[in-house]
């Protein structure tokens, strides 16, 4: 996740050492935008200082704003009420703690996983093969690949009768030391290791359920996004170039640090109302928490992208405070930090929102 923490950029912004992938993403300027009204041109010091100050800001450069399709324009029909009650509670006494636990005990010993470097292009592909093996066999799992060296992932259900639809759970698989960007050591348990082994332990267990969606179901694990939220932007940009109908994008970015008493924080800004309101309800039906409604600022995460594009995007968040864990993006953001006891329950989240979202029966 991108936290902000305000700041004042210095007319000479002095550069941050990196041994990171020459050429490539960072040849030339790239223009970010800070704002919804605010874009500068910036070469790679200038984004890395963006970094290490906490301050969002989307990388736009590969993903211009563009016309919305006319097919996608008029959204794909979504539910207000949940009907699937029968078909969701027995899935829930499958979600464990323990595939999410050994798979991020691994997942945290790369010494980061930043996106344009070696150990980004390491982790995604540990994570690839990971994914596969605990997928079932009617998971189709690929990879997206970027202009930097770390590729998304994407595993996909097809549905039946509405397959050209599409119902997107997502997170990002990228972590970063904000001092260091290249070789400090980046953990990344709760920001986003949380969110990534939320969202495969809701793929092991609906893949491995006899149900079956009619609209087509994608996990995804998005690289770069403390880039600038770069791979969520890629792939969005290709499905609205596609004309793909995305019915909505629900967003995991954080799971695993949890206030007292424990909530789940519900985006309401650059989210869609409706897509949130749903979340409300699953909530309240298959988890015993309540929820609270909070604002986490531009390009805060990779829902960002698809809100950008005109598509349904919704993010429940670990608590109602945006900076909330203050070890992300350091040494300290460690396995020991996550509370996986709050972390499943967030499965059950999205386990409720792919059965009701997709139809599945």
């Amino acid at each position: 996740m991108q936290v902000f923490r305000a700041f004042l950029l210095a007319v000479a912004i002095l550069p941050i050492a990196s041994n990171a992938a020459t050429g490539g993403l960072y040849a030339s300027n790239r223009l970010i935008q800070l704002s919804e009204t605010r874009t500068e041109w910036m070469n790679e010091s200038q984004i890395l200082d963006l970094i290490s100050h906490q301050q969002r800001f989307r990388d736009i450069t590969d993903a211009r704003p563009q016309t919305i399709p006319i097919s996608l324009s008029s959204q794909p029909t979504f539910p207000t009420t949940l009907t699937h009650q029968a078909q969701v509670q027995p899935l829930l006494g499958q979600v464990s703690e323990t595939v999410p636990r050994s798979v991020l005990t691994n997942f945290t010993t790369f010494t980061n996983r930043y996106y344009n470097n070696n150990n980004g292009k390491r982790s995604s592909a540990w994570l690839l093969d990971t994914i596969k093996s605990i997928a079932s066999s009617r998971v189709n799992v690929t990879t997206f690949a970027h202009r930097f060296p770390q590729s998304s992932i994407i595993a996909r259900i097809n549905g039946t009768s509405h397959n050209d639809e599409v119902v997107i759970i997502s997170a990002h698989q990228d972590s970063i030391n904000g001092n260091n960007p290249d070789t400090g050591r980046a953990p990344g348990a709760d920001d986003d290791g949380s969110g990534t082994v939320t969202i495969l332990e809701a793929l092991r267990v609906f893949s491995k359920s006899s149900l079956v969606p009619k609209r087509a179901v994608e996990f995804h694990w998005y690289a770069g996004e403390e880039g600038g939220l770069l791979g969520s932007a890629d792939i969005a940009k290709q499905y609205i170039s596609d004309g793909r109908a995305v019915v909505a994008d629900l967003h995991f970015d954080m799971t695993g640090y949890p206030t007292n008493p424990p909530v789940v924080g519900i985006v309401t800004d650059y989210t869609d109302d409706d897509t949130s309101g749903l979340v409300r309800q699953i909530v309240g039906a298959y988890t015993d928490l309540s929820t609270v409604d909070f604002t986490c600022g531009y390009a805060c995460s990779d829902h960002a992208s698809w809100t950008a594009n005109g598509v349904r995007a919704a993010l429940p968040f670990e608590n109602q405070y945006v900076d909330g864990n203050n070890n992300i993006h350091t040494t300290r953001d460690t396995l020991g930090t996550v509370d996986f006891g709050h972390l499943v329950k967030f499965v059950n989240i999205a386990l409720g929102f792919i059965v009701e979202v997709s139809d599945a029966q």
